[in-house]
């Protein structure tokens, strides 16, 4: 199967499968742009799933890669409900509708930011070794291996814009026709291979779905690292 006859009704084999159908469709958009450019991209992954994913455009792209990490943070009683997200250093991009709505307080927000943290210092240091970037001057793919409500993306996406980058290009699988609108909105290059309408979970469209460990993830991560 190609890009070109993908549809929404289709599944893919597993997160390399859909990896590999991304980059082509990247390939296809961009590559006389880095070729004539003479620049070599970076595409930063969402852990874990999205290294995976990661990897096969990086090999694909002949692009560097690196891990970004947010963590959502979720309702009170009900986890799945994100309420925002908060990034490695800190900053926290709220979900300021659901935080109304449900009267959220600003001290189970703090703490809540504080418990992310905690996790999201883990997996630096364990994937990447360091806290620092420097993203300055270079055109950044950001990818995952699907996107639902989009948190932790959106999250991620607003620091990046931060960070000066000539280009940011957001690349996924799949993702529900809503958010895709939403992303759309904010960043002028979204690829993504599947949009519907009905949508429950990312996993939903995989034929395998396992869960991608920490090693996995460390043992990606060093080939760049060499």
């Amino acid at each position: 199967m190609t890009p070109a006859d993908f549809d929404d009704k289709a599944t893919f084999h597993d997160r390399r499968d859909a990896a590999a159908l991304l980059a082509v469709r990247l390939k296809e958009i961009y590559d006389k742009r880095f070729l004539a450019e003479k620049e070599k991209p970076l595409v930063l992954a969402i852990p874990r799933g999205g290294v995976v994913t990661g990897d096969e455009i990086a090999r694909w792209l002949e692009a560097d890669l690196d891990v970004i990490i947010s963590k959502k943070i979720g309702a009170p009683n009900n986890p799945e409900l994100a309420v925002g997200a908060v990034m490695h250093d800190g900053s926290f991009f709220p979900n300021s509708d659901i935080i109304s709505a449900l009267g959220i307080t600003e001290d189970y927000i703090k703490y809540q930011i504080s418990e992310k943290m905690k996790e999201i210092e883990r997996r630096l240091d364990k994937f990447r070794g360091s806290r620092e970037y420097r993203l300055k001057g270079r055109t950044v793919i950001l990818v995952d291996d699907g996107i639902a409500t989009g948190a932790t993306v959106f999250a991620a996406i607003n620091w990046l814009k931060r960070q000066g980058l000539k280009e940011l290009i957001v690349a996924m699988p799949v993702g529900p026709a809503d958010t895709i609108k939403k992303l759309r909105q904010i960043i002028k290059d979204v690829v993504v291979l599947r949009s519907p309408i009905d949508f429950m979970a990312v996993g939903e469209f995989y034929d395998d779905f396992a869960q991608v460990s920490d090693d996995e993830v460390v043992e990606i991560m060093s080939k760049f690292r060499a």
